[in-house]
């Protein structure tokens, strides 16, 4: 993970740190944040939908200065709303409903407030039930609600106005946290703070707009277009419906929708709702209530976590995996090698002591010696060490020379580049590194290939066949020669000659002399011939050999990082892709 930009690793590690905290915590509330800019009544919305005055609204901006959550069902719910950084909380007795009335003052029924959910409890910044005066003092000071105050007779132009009906409250054991949150345009700088960090933790993300500011830039710049992928937990609400007449509504929520489609939320919905009358809100409290109970909206949220965080590794991401490296590849890789590995020297070599050695076995009796006297071209590198084991051996070969060292680096950076064909950065440069990385361990490696080897230093049985009848010629022409010289001396002494026998009129000293001489010669050039071939057929099997070790020395220290980062390549590409739903 090294090789990505370190930003958006520590965007990684953030969307990983955030999910693992999230899982760890209640799985039964579904946290839900409203958000929107100044004026907007988010408030007066979330008093709306919970039929309480919990949410404090006024004229004056801003009114929300710090998160507001309203609770069904408690347990659970405090180290969720601890971890969320919220400590003014309000818990809704049980099986309150979701939608309890209209909760803003409308022009006809002044101070008179709508039903009321009876019986929620404020709990204190330290998360213990308020008590006695304090409790009183807090809900008259803030006027978060109204004490089950008996409802009017309703007026005709009240039932003009029907309230939302109000929806049961999430079913079974599902929780429901509605936080109510501070403007995200306010001029109070820690304000946009908590907006930002919230935006990032809560489960559901619900957008309050109105008409006048449904476009602002601040929203869609600053929010919406990054959270494109967010869209199976986002919710809009158009508030204040009632203050546009039908057409001119459908034409702002239409609007609406074609901007967000634009940024990436094109399955959202654009929900009218007026929190003053009640238009809508029921539609939306039924799309809450839908989330909570399914209670699969924190897990969506943690996978458009991942998805988004995924979208900003795509750049470094293949859509087709990258190939090992190819035996052509290997073959040529495995060819430089060898010979910054000196290997035509020690098939050079090999080839030179067997012709040696023949000669030194199989040559006239007169000359052989003289092969005694030529250098061992094995032992001058050093690989006639038969007595000491493979893995301690050490040639006499230049392989640490900076020559064979510049081609055993231009061997892997070829490689490289042909390993990392299809790969985009970083693992591009990784994979090449990779395969460069590794020039160290090769000086070892190769020498230790070479010095392993089988060369067939020994000799061949066939030779000493011919070392045979070479003394057997030899012998003859001594013999001739000594016989010829006994019948000059006694010649030379007056003494009676010795009858020489002959063969077809020829002497047989003469005979053994001129037969033991023409048969070392043609022993001598078939020995020679066949020392020869032997040494080209030896030198291709070690040859072979050599190279099969260096191959195998580039699997094992070259290739091996390789295909590892290539994998590596590979499996982040995948879940790249995957997280992200480009497959």
């Amino acid at each position: 993970m090294d090789r990505l930009p370190q930003d958006d690793l520590d965007r990684l590690h953030g969307t990983l740190e955030h999910a693992g905290s999230r899982r760890a915590l209640s799985a039964d509330h579904t946290v839900v944040g409203v958000f929107g800019p100044t004026g907007s009544g988010k408030s007066s919305l979330v008093n709306a939908l919970s039929g309480t005055d919990a949410a404090r609204v006024a004229a004056r901006r801003p009114t929300t200065s710090e998160p507001l959550a309203l609770v069904w069902s408690r347990r659970g719910s405090e180290e969720l709303l601890d971890w969320l950084g919220v400590s003014r909380r309000v818990e809704l007795p049980d099986g309150a409903p979701l939608v309890g009335g209209v909760t803003g003052a409308t022009p006809r029924d002044g101070a008179a407030g709508a039903r009321r959910t009876a019986g929620p409890v404020v709990r204190a910044d330290d998360g213990s039930p308020a008590s006695g005066g304090a409790a009183a003092e807090e809900t008259g000071r803030r006027r978060l609600f109204r004490w089950r105050r008996r409802p009017r007779p309703a007026s005709p132009e009240d039932r003009a106005e029907s309230p939302a009906p109000a929806l049961p409250a999430p079913g079974g054991d599902a929780g429901l946290i509605l936080l109510d949150l501070p403007d995200f345009d306010s001029t109070a700088l820690a304000h946009r703070a908590t907006v930002e960090r919230l935006a990032g933790q809560v489960d559901v993300l619900l957008w309050v707009v109105d008409p006048q500011k449904y476009a602002d830039a601040a929203l869609h710049h600053g929010f919406l277009r990054g959270l494109a992928a967010h869209g199976a937990v986002t919710l809009v609400a158009l508030n204040q419906a009632d203050r546009l007449e039908r057409g001119d509504l459908d034409a702002v929520s239409a609007s609406l929708g074609e901007i967000l489609a634009a940024e990436g939320l094109r399955g959202v919905d654009v929900i009218a709702v007026s929190a003053r009358t009640g238009e809508g809100v029921a539609r939306l409290a039924e799309a809450i209530r839908t989330l909570a109970e399914t209670r699969a909206a924190a897990t969506r949220r943690l996978a458009a976590d991942a998805e988004q965080a995924a979208a900003a590794l795509l750049p470094f991401a293949v859509e087709q995996a990258v190939a090992l490296p190819s035996e052509d590849a290997l073959d040529a890789l495995s060819g430089e090698l060898g010979a910054a590995a000196g290997v035509p020297v020690v098939v050079d070599a090999v080839r030179s002591a067997y012709r040696r050695d023949a000669h030194a076995t199989m040559g006239w009796p007169v000359t052989r010696w003289l092969a005694g006297l030529r250098p061992d071209p094995l032992r001058r590198l050093n690989l006639r060490q038969q007595d000491v084991l493979p893995e301690l051996r050490r040639s006499s070969l230049p392989v640490g020379q900076p020559a064979h060292r510049a081609r055993v680096d231009h061997a892997l950076r070829v490689f490289g580049d042909a390993a990392s064909r299809g790969a985009v950065e970083p693992w591009h440069s990784s994979i090449r590194d990779a395969a460069r990385g590794t020039a160290g361990e090769l000086t070892d490696a190769l020498d230790s290939a070479v010095t392993g080897t089988d060369l067939e230093t020994g000799r061949r049985r066939w030779w000493g066949i011919f070392g045979a009848l070479q003394w057997i010629t030899f012998a003859g022409l001594v013999a001739g020669l000594g016989w010829l010289g006994v019948l000059a001396v006694l010649g030379f002494l007056q003494l009676p000659a010795i009858d020489v026998p002959r063969v077809e009129g020829f002497p047989v000293p003469t005979l053994l002399i001129l037969g033991g001489l023409a048969a070392g010669i043609l022993l001598g050039v078939l020995a020679a011939l066949l020392a020869r071939l032997g040494a080209s057929r030896r030198a291709g099997r070690v040859r072979r050999r050599l190279l099969g070790a260096c191959s195998q020395v580039a699997r094992d220290v070259v290739v091996g990082p390789v295909a590892v980062e290539v994998a590596r390549c590979n499996d982040f590409s995948t879940a790249v892709l995957a997280a992200s739903r480009h497959r």
